[in-house]
């Protein structure tokens, strides 16, 4: 395990011990629009046109520490991913199109601030482990008038993070299982309803078997409107 992941494991083992002994934990149950896309560049660029969207749903803990602090653990069903499309499948011989849509069972752990008052106004930081669980690659297109199209399911190494400098299941076309990175998130809360717009900053190599500076180019990063109802 490297030493980032051993960071983040330990940051969510130490907020969720803090979690369990908590006298008392409201739920929200939350959808939203994921907007994903990967890095393209080493400084963590991407192309805005490559942008997919997506969907999570999932449900957010919310446990109170202090009158204006919480501590929101949770488990998300989410999609990750990106798009490219070159050329235009009405007017060309030649175009291209590939999705590549993965999804994680996501288990992020936030530190919340919220605002007094009935209506608060929230904002918040804090640690996502997530774990590669399905997905497709889809292409399609034209070579010189000729039209080809593949549609497979995504493939994840079987990797056991406990173990040192070894990935098992590693292989070219063959996608990391963990995903690990940071969450921040801002919104407002009436009654019931929670409003959120969040973003996860992935840290982790979405390829698996890359150990280069070129393997830093393919990270996550997914925006995402969402909608909670609190139980």
């Amino acid at each position: 395990m490297n030493m980032k992941l051993k960071f983040f494991v330990a940051i969510l083992l130490t907020l969720f011990i803090v979690s369990v002994q908590a006298q008392k934990i409201n739920h929200i149950l939350r959808v939203g629009v994921n907007l994903a896309n990967v890095t393209t560049t080493n400084d963590g660029r991407f192309d805005e046109s490559n942008t997919l969207t997506s969907f999570q749903f999932g449900l957010i803990g919310d446990i109170k520490l202090i009158p204006v602090l919480y501590l929101q653990p949770g488990i998300l069903f989410t999609g990750k991913g990106s798009k490219v499309v070159n050329g235009n499948p009405d007017s060309d011989v030649s175009w291209y199109k590939a999705t590549f849509n993965p999804y994680y069972i996501e288990l992020p752990l936030n530190v919340v601030v919220k605002s007094p008052g009935k209506t608060r106004v929230f904002a918040g930081i804090g640690p996502y482990l997530g774990i590669g669980v399905a997905g497709k690659n889809k292409v399609e297109g034209k070579f010189l008038g000729t039209y080809f199209k593949t549609d497979k399911s995504i493939e994840f190494s079987d990797d056991d993070p406990t173990t040192l400098g070894y990935e098992e299941g590693a292989g070219a076309g063959i996608m990391k299982r963990i995903d690990y990175g940071i969450n921040a998130l801002a919104g407002v809360e009436c009654h019931k309803a929670v409003f959120s717009f969040n973003y996860g900053h992935g840290l982790a190599r979405i390829q698996s078997g890359t150990n280069n500076s070129s393997g830093d180019n393919d990270k996550h990063r997914v925006f995402s409107f969402t909608v909670g109802l609190r139980l």
